[in-house]
């Protein structure tokens, strides 16, 4: 069987999306499954998605995805580089035959060439270079300026959004030798965070309407639309900011500085700066703020302040995932899981309380998903939907 990976966030599933898994099945064949490693309640940007996973999934499921696998917590609240390794990892493991992305470039060649320069010795040591000539500068602005210095006109990948994830899964295929072949879908309409005038609108854009209370209709499949609107009358969606931002507060206020310094991405003295703003700022917007420098990306301090609320030490980001969970799976997902189960590399884990009998790391990073639920709900409108231990009684959508 061909066994397609898709690494995506899915918040929400849109028309793009299933634009996506349209051309990847005309490229590689109609009979191919289509297997997703998703984030969880928390996403990469450092903030809860708008719907829970097991709502994403069952989405994404109806909307043409074989088998939506949970990406565990630490790597979607990783780095795009941790975040991308974790990910092609639990799909090359699951059985995996393609890695399928999207880019701006659409050009697969031009990306393989610079993945591979990225990932060298000369290139590391070159960047490492830029950082001691100009220390103020970030991390991503000196790789910026060693591309320009090597790539010449192809370090204008590193510049657009789906092209540096692009690189990134490429690296993560290098780096861990994995047996599975890349394919890329030109990106077409808004990008991330644009607003877009084109056929399709961006995840970022339906999020901001999702928060105005328009209607998602139009801009998502049908199938995925009746799910959303079943969790919108359930009062399900994690839209009550404020709430969650309280919930974030009190537990950044209960840590001490070592904890912080533990964080991944802490280093250079950015554990304490955010820990000694987390101590007297009344909003996270201020922590960040304050914390803020130009060496540091925005992003980079959400993700740091959602591990330090949910327990997330920089060792737990280190290696990748020891199982896979499913969330939502059909009959065609389901013949993948046979096979991954017949080949034993990885513990599937289809009923929360069999992750009882994994060894004590893998029970560690679950238990921090299902933390990250527990926090996650309290931005539920319905009171009846912020209780606690909701991830451990909840079943995959079986379709």
């Amino acid at each position: 069987m061909r066994i397609v990976g898709i690494v995506g966030e899915y918040n929400p599933f849109h028309r793009g999306h299933a634009w996506h898994l349209a051309r990847t099945r005309e490229g590689l064949g109609e009979d191919c499954a289509i297997v997703c490693a998703m984030s969880g309640d928390f996403v990469q940007r450092g903030e809860t998605a708008v719907f829970l996973k097991q709502a994403r999934a069952e989405a994404a499921c109806r909307a043409g995805v074989d088998l939506v696998l949970e990406l565990p917590l630490p790597w979607c609240l990783a780095s795009a580089e941790g975040f991308a390794r974790g990910a092609v990892s639990l799909l090359a493991d699951i059985g995996c035959t393609h890695l399928s992305f999207g880019s701006e470039c659409g050009d697969l060649k031009r990306l393989a060439l610079a993945a591979a320069f990225l990932v060298s010795p000369e290139f590391n040591a070159h960047v490492q270079e830029k950082l001691e000539r100009h220390p103020e500068r970030s991390y991503a602005a000196a790789r910026q300026a060693a591309a320009e210095d090597v790539l010449g006109a192809d370090a204008e990948l590193l510049k657009t959004p789906n092209n540096i994830l692009a690189l990134e899964y490429l690296k993560a295929i290098y780096v861990l030798g994995a047996a599975i072949e890349p394919f890329t879908v030109p990106r077409t309409g808004a990008g991330h965070d644009e607003e877009g005038t084109g056929e399709f609108k961006s995840a970022a854009e339906l999020r901001r309407r999702l928060s105005q209370g328009v209607s998602l209709a139009g801009n998502v499949p049908v199938d995925a639309l009746r799910v959303y609107e079943r969790e919108q009358r359930r009062g399900r969606t994690l839209s009550d900011r404020e709430r969650l931002e309280t919930a974030l507060l009190s537990r950044l206020r209960f840590l001490d500085e070592e904890t912080f310094e533990k964080l991944p991405d802490a280093g250079d003295g950015l554990g304490r700066r955010l820990y000694l703003a987390s101590r007297e700022e009344p909003t996270l917007e201020g922590i960040l703020t304050t914390a803020k420098s130009k060496r540091y990306a925005l992003s980079r301090l959400r993700r740091m302040v959602c591990c330090a609320s949910l327990g997330v030490t920089a060792a737990d980001q280190q290696g990748v995932p020891g199982y896979a969970r499913v969330l939502a799976v059909n009959a065609r997902g389901r013949e993948v899981l046979r096979l991954a189960r017949e080949r034993g590399s990885l513990p599937i884990i289809s009923k929360s309380a069999s992750v009882r009998l994994l060894g004590e790391q893998n029970r560690r990073v679950f238990a921090l998903g299902s933390g990250a639920r527990d926090l996650a709900v309290l931005s539920c409108p319905n009171p009846l939907e912020r209780r606690g231990g909701s991830d451990w009684r909840q079943s995959p959508s079986i379709l």
